[in-house]
């Protein structure tokens, strides 16, 4: 087959679809084709990225010429072998020997020659003078071998990837180009951006050359490309995957969604997303496949800047690619040019989606990739960058991280990331410095530091390395650091006898310094939270200490085991009253800098203790006022944040707090400690009526049945109430007493701990077992009464005066209520409201029961408890009454924080001051004073004290 007729392997679509976007640019060639037609010249270069579909558009031109009757001479350069002299030219133009013409060319094949010898292929024309220029007069004899061509007829000449011809040949097409007035030819060349070749800049020079640059698809172009691929639409958000991960490049647009046919995954994001922004595979081989075009120079600052990462600057690349700043410049163009590539606001560099650095890192060697990461750490850290980021580098690196410079870098990024609560980042850090076995050959500083980071992380290696150290001689100071954390670490790792024992000896230890005296007591009550992530441990630790609440809490060390010992004890129903005296000690004296954890845990205690609304002010004051708190405790904080506002009824808030905890989490890979807000946030969608959503969320988790942290346990509970709330009691049965089994074995009895009581007796009332939800209220309201636990009696009432049948049922909802009062649990107080009204309604007292439900039905709207309010309505509807919509504006509209603003602000306080007083930020008391003045139609303070005083809440503590 000649080589006018002979396919080019160019980079076209699979399947051949028609080319999409290009409407201009297929417009432009018919119009080229159609005036080469009618006799007149036309010149046009094809430049862009490859993959761009440059070939696609010169096999439309070709396809077009032919059908206008023209000769069509077609090659694509750099497919002919060796680069030889005017090889590309030869290959263009042996198909015009027919006979008729004489040409200075013959058929060569003797690939050896490479211009170095005296002896040229036989037929080959002389091309060179001796100083070695290109031979004008051969140049021109190729030139007339074309003007008498067409003379026969409109002649086409198309190449491909011009840039790779040899030099020689791009002479020919330069000289041609400039000299082919007054000819029927069509010269169209198609050349990578970047490439350098001048004599290509000539002929884009030239007043005759239209230059195409095609532009990159859109979204709508990634759709006809899809729909022209797969016959089928596609979601939307496939489209927006696709244009972020190839830059809109049709060729790998096509590769992507290829792979994905392929491999039977329907075409939507849940598919796209983890193929283009974890996996990759799909995107892998045409990423590396258009690097391997470039240049070799090219393809080595591809590499630097994907071994340094995004914000490279151009002098740290170019001397990790071994490339001065002339030849870097041009090659980090060509990447740019190819879409590959962006510069940064800044100066620097990064790659336009993380998928091609990926692809370009998968391709080097792990060789390759070590040897680049350990010359880029030893750049960065002679270039003054900081130790964090020298360390990524240096973990990418064993053998350099093996140096003594290095280690000295990855301990200083470790001590910054314990600094910044990261302790699994510390130890990625440190155990490079560490090697497997060789322990004993190790600082026992360094030995410290590790296991110190690993009790967070792998308890068993902090264990073996702490052993490790006090095996040696060691600072006074860092034994005892050594010891509090192995302590910390046997409980944590259920070995409680051996961590007791450990915190005997160091009780009676004399010889400890003077500084450390008061360390045991902070060091036990490490053991005791320790010992709460293992039920077995936890169990033995409860019958080897005792839980004196007696100390003073005058030292941070004293408040931090009292507190350990009250949170513990309030879940037992172990002397609540003390405990709570103990916590609210704790509150008062202790600080965020030097009681931050332990504040978190006195609030659990406050929480536990039925006490809400002191809860939600203590985890409020924590996460405003610090972020040194540990990254593993803070989905719980907020978490139990989220649970604090769901108790007092600020549904909202509730939701927003637990989104927040939940932001970036993978819900059926959770954690214990990201157990907590997704209970919480199923109990919180529940209340505000969202049943479809609070589904969605409960199908994400993962059985938790094989996970005995007392955090799944929330989990079991809200699970069953989201299946009562369904219509299935029976399922919901079963997780909820699976729940309460649990709570029993983990020794958390107190009713105010968890619901999982109040559900399960709403569970037996679905299923007409009245006694089993009379006997869970009565057990709930003895232990509530006798430990002062408002919220859980006022529940517990309810639960019961629903399991009877008699005339008790309204004395015990009234107590209920009158209980509840006291309290700012507004949630369970409407809902005993409601159901007070309802009681009063079936026994004939219509106009107490309209008074009731409707205070009820308006408490349940203000807190948008929409399920109760919808309850409360129909119930006042059957009453006769016909309720309005409720306002939400006056005082009744304030919500508790809004309230709590609104009347500092009415005593004259300023917002700095407000802020202070409630540790909130003073854009959150603006933003609270906005919505008061909104609801109360006020202009500002001073009208606002008007109303407080008016209506008597302006008195009074907050």
């Amino acid at each position: 087959m000649t080589s006018a007729h002979r396919a080019s392997h160019v980079d076209r679509l699979p399947d051949g679809p028609d080319p999409v976007e290009r409407e201009y640019e297929l417009a432009l060639l018919d119009d080229l084709t159609r005036r080469t037609a009618a006799g007149r010249p036309a010149l046009v270069m094809l430049e862009g990225p490859d993959g761009i579909g440059k070939s696609t558009l010169l096999e439309a031109l070709v396809s077009r010429g032919r059908a206008r009757d023209l000769r069509v001479l077609h090659t694509r350069a750099g497919q002919q072998g060796p680069r030889l002299p005017f090889g590309t030219a030869h290959a263009l133009l042996a198909d015009l020997d027919d006979g008729s013409l004489r040409l200075p060319l013959a058929d060569c094949r003797d690939a050896s020659w490479d211009g170095g010898t005296t002896t040229r292929p036989q037929g080959l024309p002389l091309h060179e003078t001796d100083d070695g220029s290109i031979s004008f007069c051969v140049v021109t004899e190729l030139l007339e071998v074309v003007r008498s061509a067409t003379a026969n007829g409109p002649l086409m000449i198309v190449v491909d990837n011009a840039e790779e011809a040899d030099e020689a040949s791009l002479h020919f097409f330069a000289h041609t180009a400039r000299r082919m007035g007054g000819l029927p030819l069509l010269l169209a060349l198609a050349r990578r951006s970047g490439a350098h070749a001048p004599a290509l800049n000539e002929v884009a020079a030239l007043p005759l050359c239209q230059v195409l640059r095609p532009r990159p698809l859109t979204r709508v172009g990634i759709d006809l490309l899809i729909q022209g691929l797969i016959g089928t639409e596609c979601d939307a958000s496939v489209q927006e995957c696709c244009l972020a991960a190839t830059n809109g490049n049709p060729l790998l647009v096509t590769r992507l969604l290829t792979e994905l046919y392929e491999k039977g995954l329907p075409h939507t994001i849940t598919h796209a997303s983890p193929v283009s922004g974890h996996d990759g595979a799909a995107f892998r081989s045409p990423a590396t496949s258009l690097l391997r075009r470039q240049q070799k120079v090219t393809v080595e600052v591809a590499r630097a800047l994907a071994v340094l990462g995004d914000g490279a600057t151009s002098e740290t690349c170019a001397r990790l690619a071994h490339l001065d700043g002339t030849v870097f410049a041009r090659s980090i163009l060509a990447l740019v040019s190819g879409g590959l590539v962006a510069s940064d606001k800044d100066g620097t560099w990064s790659f336009a989606h993380s998928l091609l650095r990926a692809a370009v890192l998968g391709d080097m060697s792990e060789e390759q990739r070590s040897t680049a990461h350990g010359r880029a750490a030893r750049l960065l850290h002679d270039g003054g960058a900081s130790a964090a980021d020298v360390a990524d580098h240096l973990c990418r690196s064993p053998a350099t991280a093996a140096q003594p410079w290095a280690r000295t870098v990855l301990r200083e990024a470790a001590r910054e990331a314990m600094l910044r609560a990261s302790p699994r980042r510390a130890v990625e850090l440190l155990r490079p410095c560490v090697p497997e076995g060789a322990e004993e050959d190790c600082e026992p500083s360094l030995l410290v530091e590790l296991g110190v980071a690993e009790r967070w992380v792998d308890a068993e290696a902090s264990i073996r390395h702490l052993t490790t150290a006090l095996e040696r001689p060691i600072d006074p100071e860092l034994r005892l650091q050594a010891l509090s954390v192995l302590a910390e670490a046997l409980a944590r790792h259920g070995q409680v006898v051996s961590a007791v024992g450990l915190l005997g000896r160091i009780y009676s230890d004399t010889t400890a310094p003077f500084s450390a005296i008061a360390r045991p007591q902070l060091m036990e009550a490490q053991v005791l939270m320790a010992a709460t992530c293992d039920r077995t441990a936890y169990t033995e630790l409860l019958k080897n200490v005792t839980f004196d609440l007696m100390l003073p809490g005058d030292t941070p060390d004293e408040r931090a085991l009292l507190t350990a010992r009250s949170v513990i004890s309030v879940a037992r129903l172990d002397r609540v009253a003390q405990a709570v005296a103990a916590v609210r000690t704790v509150v008062s004296r202790g600080a965020v800098a030097t009681d931050g954890v332990f504040l978190a845990i006195a609030g659990s205690a406050l929480l536990y203790s039925d006490r809400p609304h002191e809860a939600e002010r203590v985890y409020r004051q924590l996460l405003d006022g610090t972020d040194a708190l540990l990254d593993q405790a803070f989905p719980s904080l907020l978490g139990l944040q989220g649970e604090a506002h769901q108790r007092l009824g600020a549904l909202g808030e509730a939701l927003d707090t637990t989104a927040t905890a939940l932001e970036n989490v993978v819900v059926s890979r959770a954690t214990p400690e990201e157990a907590v807000p997704l209970a919480v946030r199923i109990h919180a969608l529940l209340d505000s009526g969202e049943l479809a959503e609070a589904s969605l969320l409960e199908a994400e988790i993962a059985d938790p049945v094989a996970d005995y942290a007392w955090q799944w346990n929330e989990v079991l509970c809200a699970r069953g109430r989201l299946h009562l709330a369904k219509g299935d009691p029976k399922l919901a049965l079963e997780h909820l007493e699976e729940s309460g089994r649990r709570q029993a074995e983990w020794q958390r009895i107190s009713p105010a701990v968890s619901p999982w009581w109040y559900w399960t007796g709403r569970a037996h009332l679905a299923l007409g077992d009245r006694h089993a939800a009379r006997a869970l209220a009565e057990e709930a309201a003895e232990r509530a009464r006798a430990s002062d636990l408002p919220c859980a009696l006022g529940s517990a009432l309810d639960l019961w005066a629903d399991a009877l049948e008699n005339d008790e049922r309204p004395a015990l909802l009234e107590e209920a209520e009158q209980i509840l009062m006291g309290t700012q649990a507004a949630l369970v107080r409407a809902r005993v409201r409601v159901a007070r009204g309802k009681m009063l309604q079936r026994l004939g007292h219509q106009k107490a029961a309209r008074e009731v439900l409707r205070q009820g039905w308006e408490e349940a709207y203000a807190i948008g408890a929409w399920p109760l309010h919808g309850i409360a309505h129909r119930a006042l509807l059957a009453t006769g009454a016909r309720p309005r919509r409720p306002v939400s504006h006056g005082l009744g509209a304030l919500t508790q924080s809004e309230a709590q603003v609104a009347r500092l602000a009415a005593d004259g306080k300023k917002n700095a001051l407000i802020a202070e007083t409630l540790f909130v930020t003073q854009r959150t008391v603006e933003v609270h004073l906005t919505s008061v003045y909104r609801k109360l139609g006020l202009s500002g303070r001073r009208e606002l004290k008007d109303v407080m005083k008016t209506s008597g809440t302006g008195d009074g503590p907050p």
